[in-house]
């Protein structure tokens, strides 16, 4: 069957019975006759190639995921690539350092929760002040991560376990919805698959129907994190930061190579040695005698013999421009300025500084990721801890007390000095739209608020408003004059004569 027929079959269902026709039959010496015979395709097969490769453009066997063996080379080529490719293990590490440089701390407002998070944080084996850059460093190489737990039954203490991303062979999702991992199935290396069951903030009855709520009662090998980026919905594994940057970061080092070969060669010079009016015979008689000279050699001859020194010519500017074009190919691709690889480019302050917004978008996006994710194995440590001691389940997000917050760096050092002058500027811009009745008081907080943002502080404007006019209405009854309460008699002093005078 043709690869077109086949793609229509799948589209369409099989194909029916083929119809019964009338074929006349010649006969000799007798008139025509008739018989009922069927049309059936010639038997036989394609010749493709790569006939298996085809697939229908539509229907249900579209993927959304690359395939095991493609997952399981994309990981091998992603650790390659950042341990031996410069230009790819900036596009990861860059990331990292403004993420992670200054550090991350979480933080809890109850004294007791925060205790049971800094013993998680620097626990012996999960190490997160040092493994943390590991973490966040695999889930880009790899595009995914899967963390097994491990709950002390006494004391609900929680362990951080690892799964390296090839010896992942599937994900489970909720049968009635695609976009949600239930289930992660592991390959061992010697005895059965395990499968993990994915921790969610949440009782089962309350988050899965029934389809889901029966698969994830037999997954029995325990809980684990399951994350991953650069995926789709509909999809099952997350893929590398550097999956659609390999092949251009590959041909860019192979270029670098050759022309540190070319270079080599450009290095290498040749004598050219002519000799007018001389037999083959006188040629090859004087070749023998001839030697390459020396540093500091002098050389004498007669006009008929002439010396010409010679190098190639490599045509060096053109590689370096074809160079630079794949190179911002590839920076552009993660939003990463070519100044920041080592290349000035056409670069001032002014356009550094506007050329660098986007890459602090993306990095605070993927920033946003990572403090979902802390602080969700936060809430996860500080809910073991609970049941513990209580034995009941706790609703973490109706107990603000117990919400943990990750705290992370700044991307880049903020302008104070402008956003300073922004402030000044707004405040009385605000100050003077409110006394002129054109602007709410609450609007001109938010502007406020707004700017003062920039600068690292973070206002709520109706609580500030409502303290400042607290404040207000205590000043102003701290102006009001009262007069001196009155004094008896008894107590009353007569001046004396000098003071009187």
């Amino acid at each position: 069957m043709s690869r077109f027929r086949r793609a229509i079959a799948a589209l369409i269902g099989p194909a029916p019975e083929p119809l019964p026709v009338e074929r006349v039959e010649p006969q000799l010496g007798a008139a025509a006759s008739t018989q009922t015979v069927a049309l059936r395709e010639a038997a036989g097969m394609t010749v493709d190639a790569d006939d298996a490769d085809w697939r229908p453009l539509t229907g249900s066997n579209n993927r959304r995921d690359l395939t095991p063996v493609s997952q399981r080379r994309m990981i091998e080529l992603a650790a390659y690539q950042w341990e031996s490719n410069r230009l790819s293990n900036r596009l990861v590490e860059l990331p990292i350092a403004f993420l992670l440089g200054e550090g991350v701390t979480i933080e809890v407002d109850d004294p007791q929760a925060q205790g049971w998070l800094d013993e998680f944080w620097t626990d012996p084996i999960n190490r997160m002040d040092l493994n943390l850059e590991k973490h966040v460093r695999e889930l880009s190489l790899f595009g995914e991560q899967c963390w097994p737990v491990f709950v002390n039954e006494l004391t609900g203490h929680v362990r951080l376990g690892k799964v390296d991303p090839a010896a992942i062979e599937g994900v489970v999702t909720d049968p009635d919805n695609i976009a949600v991992p239930i289930g992660v199935v592991v390959r061992r290396l010697h005895g059965r698959r395990k499968v993990y069951r994915v921790i969610y903030d949440g009782s089962d009855e309350e988050l899965f129907g029934k389809g889901a709520r029966v698969q994830r009662a037999g997954m029995t090998d325990g809980d684990c994190f399951f994350w991953r980026i650069n995926d789709l919905s509909t999809g099952k594994r997350g893929r590398s930061d550097l999956l659609s940057a390999i092949d251009h970061s590959d041909v860019y080092e192979q270029l670098l190579f050759g022309e540190a070969e070319r270079q080599e060669v450009a290095r290498q010079i040749v004598w050219d040695v002519t000799i007018k009016n001389a037999t083959p015979d006188e040629i090859k008689q004087r070749a023998k005698e001839m030697q390459p000279p020396g540093p500091r050699d002098i050389r004498v001859h007669n006009d008929a013999e002439t010396w010409e020194l010679l190098s190639p010519t490599l045509n060096a500017m053109d590689s370096a421009e074809t160079m630079r074009t794949l190179r911002n190919h590839v920076l552009g691709g993660s939003t990463v300025p070519e100044h920041w690889f080592g290349g000035g480019g056409d670069v001032n302050l002014a356009t550094a500084s506007s050329m660098g917004e986007p890459t602090y978008k993306v990095f605070s996006q993927r920033q946003k990721l990572w403090k979902a994710i802390l602080e969700g194995l936060a809430s996860y440590v500080i809910r073991q801890r609970l049941l513990a001691i209580s034995t009941q389940v706790v609703d973490l997000r109706k107990m603000k007390e117990f919400t943990p917050r990750a705290v992370f760096p700044e991307l880049t050092a903020r302008d104070t000095a402008k956003y300073t002058t922004a402030l000044q500027q707004v405040t009385v811009a605000v100050s003077q739209a409110v006394s002129g009745k054109v602007m709410s008081e609450e609007t001109g907080v938010r502007l406020i608020a707004l700017v003062a943002g920039q600068l690292g502080l973070d206002i709520d404007p109706v609580e500030e408003l409502k303290a400042a006019r607290a404040d207000a209405s205590r000043r102003a009854e701290t102006d009001v004059y009262r007069d001196p309460p009155a004094m008896d008699e008894e107590s009353q002093v007569q001046p004396t004569d000098a003071e009187a005078t």
